[in-house]
């Protein structure tokens, strides 16, 4: 048996980005400008600035049907899930947020999950893991770890459906990663059936488009990501352990994967090199490439964005369930 695998070079080119696109991006750089580094003012600082809207990202709209519960976590800690759940959910999706493992939170991505409970039938379940630089590694990890675990026992009895999948956005996908290794190492469990993985970080090293990115300020440049690491992984932990940055662990037994990723993105090279790996350890793995597309562009109105938020609805129809 043989196999070819080929990129289209044209999604890379500056042909391919819309003018729409360009002008999303634009935006972004210059709303951007009279934004605080959050190392300068303060993680918490920045918490709040986006928790009001304040930073590039629209307001987060809050879910009327949302709640919230409190499970155990490692060493008794109470770990936040927030539950968004259709009538009869089909399945049941542990989302994890992004943020760089210092900001983000779970209340800041009701819109995403109230889709894919109408559009998919998935019971959302949004873990607020424990943040950098207040709790470095592993602490965001291990509260990902007891979230899935907790679903893994509890799911059939909490939302009556028992398909699970997981997913999440730039850090969050590096969490839902991690957490299906995890899941896999330590307790011998590969039942998750779908993982969403929407420009995400998978190389603690930095690959090379993180570290070729440069000042550009499109949501996430090189010195974000090095900051956020530094944060995150704050006693000089190994960057490629495979704990750490899951490019580098042996990807066998592991779910049908849709990488989402966008041309203009810091971290596009994660998403490549992790595809492929996915594939070659014998795994499903759809990449799909979005011109122009910077760091979180799901997040924002236009074409590109609906058309990535389809997909990741057909995907997880077809997988999830």
């Amino acid at each position: 048996m043989t196999g070819s695998f080929r990129l289209d070079p044209a999604l890379f080119r500056e042909t391919a980005i819309s003018e729409e696109t360009k002008g999303i991006n634009a935006f972004i750089i210059d709303l951007m400008k009279g934004v605080p580094e959050w190392w300068d003012v303060g993680a918490q600082t920045m918490r709040d600035i986006r928790a009001r809207g304040e930073g590039p990202f629209p307001p987060a709209v809050k879910s009327p049907r949302a709640r919230t519960i409190e499970i155990d976590g490692k060493g008794g800690h109470k770990i936040p899930l927030r539950i968004i759940a259709p009538d009869n959910p089909k399945g049941v999706y542990l989302h994890i947020h992004g943020g760089g493992w210092v900001l983000g939170a779970a209340d800041q991505q009701d819109p995403l999950l109230d889709r894919l409970a109408d559009n998919v039938g998935l019971a959302c379940v949004s873990v607020e893991y424990r943040l950098a630089p207040e709790h470095p590694y592993p602490a965001g990890p291990d509260d990902c770890e007891a979230a899935a675990l907790w679903l893994i026992k509890n799911a059939k009895a909490e939302f009556g459906a028992e398909a699970l999948s997981i997913g999440g956005e730039s850090a969050g996908g590096h969490l839902a990663a991690v957490t299906l290794l995890r899941l896999r190492d330590r307790h011998g469990y590969t039942g998750f059936k779908a993982a969403n993985l929407v420009f995400g970080a998978f190389d603690m090293s930095m690959a090379p488009t993180a570290r070729q990115f440069g000042n550009e300020r499109l949501i996430l440049r090189t010195i974000d990501m090095e900051r956020f690491i530094d944060a995150f992984l704050a006693h000089g932990e190994d960057r490629r352990d495979p704990d750490i940055s899951p490019l580098y662990a042996d990807l066998k037994g592991l779910p049908p994967a849709l990488f989402t990723v966008g041309t203009r993105d810091s971290l596009l090279d994660d998403s490549l090199f992790m595809s492929a790996r996915w594939s070659a350890a014998g795994n499903e793995a759809e990449l799909a490439i979005y011109p122009g597309g910077a760091h979180g562009f799901i997040a924002f109105p236009g074409a590109l964005a609906a058309s990535a938020l389809d997909r990741i609805d057909g995907f997880l129809m077809a997988t999830a369930l």
